[in-house]
């Protein structure tokens, strides 16, 4: 056991003893790898008869994306209130005193797995309509009842999708290393072409894509993951992120890698009670390849710093970019409008 993994079993150790139960031991602690916006790890805690699997998210000392963790525990405690498929929230710390950074504890869901690469094939087609059936779910909720008025600032129908293109575009200019004339067009474009109003706002979880949810043997969706981006906006935005060519890019048949793009739409309609408008849509296709474009510079620009020799960081950096400006060049050409209605009706 190396010393930062002692600090952490002494530290959560006597967390625990504080807040869960009396006498609280941790054991079975383990790194779970492959996060790039926090540090996770998994553990069992035991008091006596009580024995309970917990996760721990453990702000890092620099992430691909800045997020709030308040915020994102927040969210995800809504979303499993509302009866989404979300992990139960238990603990939000940011005393320092425990772990030397910030962190949440969240009840472990086990038996489950995250990773498409084990899916098997058979599951593909149920996973892939819960999937978006679920998003459709988070899409309907009235984010008024979601009580997250002091952590999501106020937006509205109208300005919603100027406001998130503004904050990307800045994060694009600030954290770039290089010119990226790719993004810069794509961004004149998405100011000079404005979607309508949004149909609704809703709880947008923000990186909503296969990886980010866990799913049982027997093909069930059991919880969504990784809320760190959620705030209050154009449903679309989600609908839009989670079809991006970005993760299908062996299979662009297969939204996701999971389902036929028609498929996942029409799953998304019946949860939501909303209907894609196509041309509404591109313009959140384009700006979902602008953001994804945002998250990969800023990753490219804490590895050059040297703020994090995190292998994720340099890949995302250099291999995603490269993807995604593939993808919104195609995106701004005509011929692609057209493919899309096709692929919905």
């Amino acid at each position: 056991m190396d010393s930062r993994e002692e600090q952490l079993r002494a530290g959560l150790g006597r967390f625990l003893d504080a807040k869960w139960r009396p006498g609280a031991q941790v054991s079975e602690l383990a790194h779970i790898p492959g996060g790039a916006s926090r540090e996770t790890w998994r553990l069992r805690a035991t008091a006596g008869a009580d024995s309970r699997g917990m996760i721990v998210r453990i702000d890092p000392e620099t992430s691909l994306i800045d997020t709030d963790r308040r915020t994102e525990y927040r969210a995800m405690e809504a979303a499993y209130r509302a009866g989404v498929p979300a992990p139960e929230t238990l603990y939000l710390e940011e005393d320092l005193a425990w772990l030397g950074r910030p962190f949440s504890i969240t009840a472990e869901v086990p038996g489950c797995q995250a990773s498409a690469e084990g899916m098997p094939p058979e599951h593909r087609d149920r996973i892939g309509r819960q999937k978006w059936a679920i998003l459709g779910r988070i899409a309907a909720l009235d984010p008024a009842t979601l009580g997250l008025g002091d952590v999501m600032p106020a937006s509205s129908r109208e300005t919603c999708a100027a406001e998130q293109l503004e904050y990307w575009a800045k994060v694009i200019v600030e954290d770039e290393l290089h010119p990226n004339p790719v993004a810069h067009a794509a961004i004149r474009w998405l100011r000079r072409n404005p979607p309508p109003p949004a149909q609704k706002l809703s709880l947008v979880h923000g990186d909503y894509r296969t990886g980010n949810f866990l799913y049982a043997p027997d093909g069930e969706i059991r919880a969504i993951l990784d809320w760190e981006m959620a705030h209050i906006g154009d449903p679309l935005e989600d609908l839009a992120w989670s079809m991006d060519p970005l993760w299908c890019w062996q299979t662009p048949e297969l939204a996701g890698r999971l389902l036929p793009h028609a498929d996942a739409v029409r799953a998304w309609e019946q949860g939501s009670g909303l209907v894609v408008d196509p041309a509404a849509f591109r313009w959140w296709q384009v700006f979902a390849a602008v953001k994804g474009i945002g998250i990969w510079i800023s990753s490219s620009e804490d590895f050059h710093a040297g703020r994090s020799k995190a292998p994720i960081l340099a890949m995302a950096g250099w291999l995603m970019t490269d993807r995604q400006q593939r993808i919104l060049v195609d995106y701004l050409s005509p011929f692609s409008q057209h493919r899309f209605v096709e692929r919905v009706k």
